[in-house]
C-alpha cells in the first residue's frame, strides 16, 4: 500500500513542535505493516539546504499562481517529495511567520498550494520516467495540509475523479487556518466548494474545517482528545462537525522514537542509564543543575519543556512558582512563546536565584539532558491532544506531573494509594488547571519524592511503559486498509 503523507514539517528536516516528530516517525512506524509512506513537505530554505541536490520530477507553470517544481529525495531512508515554490517558501523566518512572530499574510496560498500539489500527485498528474506516480491514500496533517482532501473531492486532477481516500489528523484543534472570503477565487476550486459542506466557515475559508468535512476519516492523536473535541470546551467551534462525522472520527495515540529517546544510548547525557541503573541519573542531575545555575541539593528538580502559552498553563505555572520553591523544589525551564510570560519567568528566576533557571528558545539536545537529569516533568496543559514531553519523561524516569486531559490522561497512571499499592503508578495527575490543583499536585509530588522506595518504583514503572510506534503504527495501517476496503 502506498500512502502520501502531507505535512508542513517533519523531523529531522524542519520542526516547530510535536507535529514534526509524529510526521517524521510515521514512515518507519508503518513500514513493518506493509505500508510505503512518502512524505510531502514544503521547500523551505532549511529543508533544501539540508537535503542538498535533489532531482526534479515535475513542474507546474502556475500552482495557485506561482511556478513550482516537485523534487524527490529521502527522509531517514524513506521516500520524500519536496514542493519547491520559491515565491511561497524561499524567505527568512519560521515556517509560518516572520522573525517578529507575525504570520505570513499569504499562508492561505502557501498551504493551499501544498494541498493542491498533493491532490495532483495522488491523482496521477506526475509522471516519473513515463509512469504516473500513484498513491492509494492521502494522509494530511493539521490545517496546513487539510486542503488536500478538499482538492481531492472538488477539483481532482484532470477533471475526472480518481477515487483516492483521504485522512486528516488533528494534532491541535486550536490552530484552524481561517482566511477571508476574498481568497476563494484564487484557490482554483469550483463554486460548489463554497458551502457549509465544503470549505466555507463563518464567511471565510476554514482550511482545517475543509479537511474535516471532506476527508474520509478524521483522527486525533489520543482517544481522550477524540472524545473531548465533541464538546464546546475543546472543539474550538468545530465540535458540531466532529459530532456530525460520528464514527469517522477516532483517536490513535502518538508514539515516540524509542531509538532517539532512549536513556541507555543517548549521547546527549552526561551518564547513560536504564531502569536497573537509575542511580546514574544523579550524574545528569548534577550536570543539569550546573547548566541552569541551580543550587546543588537533594531536593526534587522539576523541569518544564514547552511553548509558553495559555494552552500550556504557563500563567498558572507562574502563580505556583513560589509554592514550588517553598516546598524545597527547583525548576529548570526551556521554552518560548508569549513575551509577557517570558518576562515574568525571568523575573521569577531573579526572585529565586539558584532555585529557578530559565532558557528561552528551543534546544533539542538540552531537552534530552533535562529529561535525563530532572526528577519530574510538569505539564499543566489546559488541553493536550496527545503530548510528547510526558512520554519522553516516562521513558527517562522523569516522573510526569500532568493535568488529566487529552493524551496526558491516556498515558500517565496517577500515583494514588490504590495504584501505588498495585505497583502500577507512573506519575501524578490533577484535575483542573488552577492554583489549588497545581499546587496540590506539586505537594503530592514532593511528598512522594521523599519516600525514596516508592519514588523509585514509580520511575521503574514509567520506564517499563511501551509508547513505541508499534501499536499506533498497526492502528493506522488497519484504518488505511478499512478505508481502501
Amino acid at each position: 500500500m502506498k500512502v502520501l503523507s502531507v505535512a508542513s514539517e517533519a523531523v529531522p528536516l524542519i520542526k516547530t513542535g510535536g507535529l514534526a516528530d509524529v510526521v517524521g516517525a510515521l514512515p518507519a512506524a508503518l513500514a513493518g505493516h506493509g505500508v510505503e509512506m512518502t512524505t510531502l513537505l514544503p521547500g523551505y530554505p532549511s529543508v533544501l539546504k539540508a537535503l542538498g541536490r535533489l532531482r526534479s520530477v515535475h513542474a507546474w507553470d502556475a500552482l495557485l499562481g506561482v511556478p513550482a517544481r516537485l523534487l524527490t529525495g529521502k527522509i531517514d531512508g524513506h521516500p520524500l517529495l519536496v514542493l519547491d515554490a520559491p515565491a511561497l517558501y524561499a524567505r527568512d523566518g519560521a515556517p509560518y511567520g516572520d522573525a517578529a512572530g507575525q504570520d505570513w499574510a499569504d499562508n492561505w496560498q502557501r498551504f493551499s498550494a501544498l494541498g493542491r500539489a498533493a491532490a495532483d500527485i495522488a491523482g496521477g498528474a506526475v509522471d516519473v520516467r513515463g509512469k504516473a506516480m500513484r498513491f492509494d491514500l492521502v494522509h494530511a496533517h493539521d490545517w496546513q495540509a487539510a486542503m488536500a482532501p478538499a482538492y481531492l473531492r472538488f477539483a481532482p486532477f484532470g477533471g475526472e475523479a480518481r477515487r483516492v481516500p483521504s485522512i486528516v489528523t488533528i494534532h491541535n484543534m486550536a490552530f484552524q487556518g481561517w482566511f477571508g472570503a476574498e481568497t476563494f477565487p484564487r484557490l482554483g476550486l469550483p463554486r460548489e466548494a463554497w458551502s457549509i459542506d465544503g470549505i466555507e466557515y463563518h464567511g471565510g475559508i476554514g482550511m482545517l474545517k475543509a479537511g474535516l468535512a471532506c476527508a474520509d476519516a478524521v483522527t486525533t492523536v489520543s482517544p481522550t482528545y477524540a472524545r473531548e473535541i465533541r464538546s464546546a470546551a475543546f472543539g474550538m467551534g468545530l465540535e458540531g462537525l466532529i459530532v456530525a462525522r460520528g464514527r469517522a472520527v477516532s483517536g490513535i495515540l502518538n508514539g515516540i522514537d524509542t531509538a532517539m529517546w532512549n536513556p541507555a544510548g543517548d549521547a546527549a547525557l552526561a551518564a547513560r542509564y536504564d531502569a536497573r541503573k537509575l542511580e546514574r541519573r544523579s550524574v545528569n542531575k548534577r550536570a543539569l543543575e550546573a547548566e541552569f545555575g541551580l543550587d546543588r541539593d537533594d531536593g526534587p528538580l522539576f523541569i518544564v519543556v514547552t511553548r509558553l502559552t495559555w494552552q500550556k498553563g504557563m500563567d498558572v505555572l507562574l502563580e505556583v512558582l513560589d509554592h514550588l520553591v517553598g516546598l524545597g523544589g527547583r525548576l529548570a525551564l526551556l521554552g518560548s512563546g508569549d513575551a509577557a510570560i517570558e518576562q515574568a519567568l525571568h523575573a521569577a528566576a531573579a526572585r529565586h536565584p539558584g532555585r529557578i533557571g530559565v532558557r528561552i528558545g528551543y534546544d533539542e539536545a538540552l531537552s534530552h539532558r533535562m529529561q535525563g537529569g530532572g526528577d519530574a516533568i510538569l505539564v499543566p496543559s489546559r488541553f493536550e491532544p496527545c503530548g510528547l514531553t510526558q512520554l519522553y519523561g516516562l521513558a527517562y524516569g522523569c516522573v510526569p506531573v500532568v493535568a488529566r486531559t487529552g493524551g496526558l490522561a491516556d498515558t500517565v497512571i496517577d500515583a494514588n494509594p490504590a495504584a501505588l499499592a498495585a505497583g502500577v503508578a507512573t506519575g501524578v495527575q490533577f484535575d483542573g488547571v488552577h492554583y489549588d490543583a497545581v499546587s496540590a499536585a506539586l505537594t503530592r509530588t514532593v511528598d512522594l519524592y521523599g519516600r525514596a522506595e516508592q519514588w523509585r518504583a514509580v520511575q521503574k514503572n514509567a520506564m517499563k511503559c511501551d509508547f513505541s510506534w508499534t501499536a499506533s503504527g498497526q492502528a493506522y495501517a488497519d484504518l488505511y486498509r478499512a478505508l481502501l476496503a
